[in-house]
């Protein structure tokens, strides 16, 4: 079966949202990452800011900021995770329907586990070592050099948690990949062609 589908898993400050992009650029297909939180927004009437924060990441602070509410909203863990869950069956569903209707490639968000069922989809999955991400991160992203690394592992905490609470699985374990890209070592254009050259086998 002929590949469309593409889903990119990245640590964060790897340039995984970059390599995506461009890797949709070059192959001329839609390109979805932050797009799916204005999606999800639509459909559930959270802020984009509760769906940002929690699409990939576990959280288990207040609530406030969903409905702009700042610090003086009190709700509770079981409300947290019930919108948490709304939020994700929202998304999945999204995917799905995304999927259905397109060539694509995805970011993130348990993409390669929704559409597992698929025989067309490429899951990809980008790293690179801590030195490479946080160098990246200061001069992409603003990051301080002394905080970055405790910020960029954090991150990647919460993303693990969020991705084994919904799949059952470990995420950035290989085995639930295609193709797994030092983006580090190879570098954003190598990446985006060996990305493109993998799809069209």
């Amino acid at each position: 079966m002929q590949r469309r589908i593409i889903t990119v898993g990245r640590e964060c400050g790897s340039g995984g949202h970059t390599i995506a992009k461009l890797t949709a650029e070059k192959l001329g297909v839609s390109f979805y990452d932050k797009e799916i939180v204005e999606m999800v927004a639509a459909k559930t009437k959270l802020s984009p800011d509760f769906i940002a924060a929690n699409g990939e990441y576990f959280q288990n602070g207040s609530l406030g900021h969903i409905f702009g509410y700042g610090g003086r909203f009190s709700a509770t863990m079981h409300t947290q995770s019930a919108l948490q869950d709304q939020m994700q069956f929202v998304q999945s569903e999204l995917i799905r329907e995304i999927a259905e209707k397109e060539p694509c490639v995805i970011v993130g968000r348990c993409a390669d586990y929704i559409l597992r069922e698929r025989g067309d989809v490429l899951n990809v999955f980008i790293h690179s070592d801590m030195p490479y991400k946080v160098e990246r991160s200061v001069r992409e992203h603003g990051l301080e050099e002394k905080d970055a690394a405790a910020i960029l592992a954090k991150r990647d905490k919460a993303r693990a948690q969020h991705y084994r609470f919904y799949t059952a699985q470990s995420w950035g374990d290989m085995k639930n990949y295609h193709l797994a890209l030092d983006s580090g070592a190879l570098g954003v254009e190598a990446c985006v062609e060996l990305i493109c050259r993998a799809f069209a086998l």
